[in-house]
């Protein structure tokens, strides 16, 4: 116990979130189980020990973890027997390094990135049918049980007219998104940072009809989840940041949090501060946050995957010859954010190219465009728009932009079916041609 203890505190040093803080000491706990199973411990283990770990979490168990999961595994056990290591508790790590600076821990198979997107088709499918309640013949659907339906949809669109990651639209505030008192409305543009991956900044662009779908949630919904909710937020004020201003031209709020004033820029507030945000609305104490759940405040990540998984399994049930493929797997909300980086290249890429016939010339003007015209390069917007840090990530989803199936067909089309001739006239013309070149 004392070297995980020790480790412990050590992260608790780091400049990480609460979040990856709870990830590493989970990785570090499962390790520690699996090797006293093995009659080992985290000091005594040598080499394959930890390979035999890395195959159960990657082979064996119920439900293995692809590469990128166990490569994070794999850089939190690097780091706990560098911390070893460093603070002599132990001479040398377990693992020897190989060629490159490989280890033996590290994933087998680099992998890509799980792009999964989805067609109009689909995409309504699952707004509608799934998050929405409805019928596949878009009538609606008298069993259906859901609770704030304009809520999922709503943020279904956000996540798709957007390309945010959950943890950006589902902390949206309302003074972000432009449904606050004096705000003219329709689309919305405003800066995330602390909710965004490695806290980067950048702008998000909102389109009117995302809004207008969160707009139908505040109007239809929203107001009945805070009157209910009320009077509990009432009881918990003292552990709430109670906002006395908010400035929506300078982006800023001032409230009592923990009974001193404070003020903090919107955008540098992060999940757990936005959560715990409310105001005096109409009925009483209300959360600044757009999406509210049953006690008031914002859903959590547990909440939202529930909605997720309601919705999948009303799609799958209600499925018939008239809706679209569903995929085996199920749905991410982050399938909504690669939808949206596709869509958005294939028509800047489109727009780029014209209307020229001529396929040859559009890929010289293509390739023309991206050496001298950088600033419009519609991967680089979209690499921007996406919040990436290295337009290398972006290039993956190149791969999902052109419908390849016609060139496959012009390239093969003498190969494959029974229209054209057999082998054997074809080996007996080639053998025909040889003997008179003789």
């Amino acid at each position: 116990m004392p070297p995980l203890c020790d480790f412990g505190r050590y992260l608790s040093t780091a400049l990480l979130d609460e979040t990856t803080l709870r990830d590493y000491g989970r990785a570090v706990g499962r390790l520690d189980d699996y090797l006293v199973g093995l009659g080992s411990d985290v000091l005594s283990a040598v080499e394959s020990d930890l390979v035999s770990y890395r195959d159960q979490r990657t082979r064996w168990q119920e439900k293995p973890i692809g590469a990128s999961a166990w490569g994070k595994e794999s850089f939190v056990q690097d780091d706990l027997y560098g911390f070893l290591v460093e603070r002599g508790t132990l001479t040398h790590r377990p693992a020897r390094l190989a060629a490159r600076g490989r280890n033996a821990l590290a994933p087998r198979v680099r992998s890509t990135m799980d792009i999964r997107h989805l067609s109009l088709e689909q995409y309504r499918y699952f707004r509608d049918v799934g998050l929405g309640g409805q019928l596949p013949n878009t009538q609606v659907n008298p069993t259906f049980r859901g609770w704030s339906p304009l809520r999922d949809r709503a943020g279904a669109d956000i996540a798709l007219g957007s390309g945010t990651r959950w943890r950006e639209w589902s902390t949206v505030l309302l003074p972000e998104i432009g449904l606050w008192p004096g705000m003219p409305g329709g689309a919305a543009e405003f800066a995330v940072q602390a909710c965004a991956k490695y806290g980067k900044e950048r702008t998000v662009y909102v389109p009117r009809d995302a809004v207008g779908s969160a707009d139908l949630f505040c109007l239809l919904e929203r107001p009945d989840i805070v009157r209910r909710a009320a009077r509990g937020l009432e009881r918990k004020a003292r552990d709430l940041f109670v906002l006395g201003e908010v400035d929506v031209a300078g982006g800023r709020v001032r409230g009592v949090l923990d009974g001193v004033v404070r003020k903090f820029q919107m955008s540098a507030m992060p999940a757990k501060l936005r959560r715990i945000t409310v105001f005096e609305g109409e009925f009483g104490l209300e959360a600044l946050s757009l999406f509210v759940c049953r006690g008031g405040l914002m859903p959590g990540a547990d909440a939202w995957k529930g909605y997720r998984h309601r919705a999948w399994t009303r799609m799958t049930e209600l499925a018939d010859r008239t809706t679209p493929q569903l995929p085996v797997r199920r749905w991410r909300w982050h399938d909504l954010r690669h939808t949206y980086a596709l869509q958005l290249l294939t028509y800047l890429e489109n727009a780029m190219d014209g209307r020229e016939p001529d396929l040859q010339a559009r890929r010289r003007r293509h390739r023309s465009y991206l050496t001298g015209h950088i600033r419009h390069n519609p991967l680089l917007i979209v690499s921007r728009r996406l919040g990436h840090a290295s337009p290398e990530t972006t290039y993956q989803y190149l791969q999902y932009t052109d419908d390849l199936v016609s060139e496959f067909e012009s390239a093969f089309s003498s190969w494959v079916g029974d229209d054209e001739a057999t082998y054997a006239e074809v080996a007996s013309h080639a053998l025909s041609n040889a003997t008179r070149a003789r």
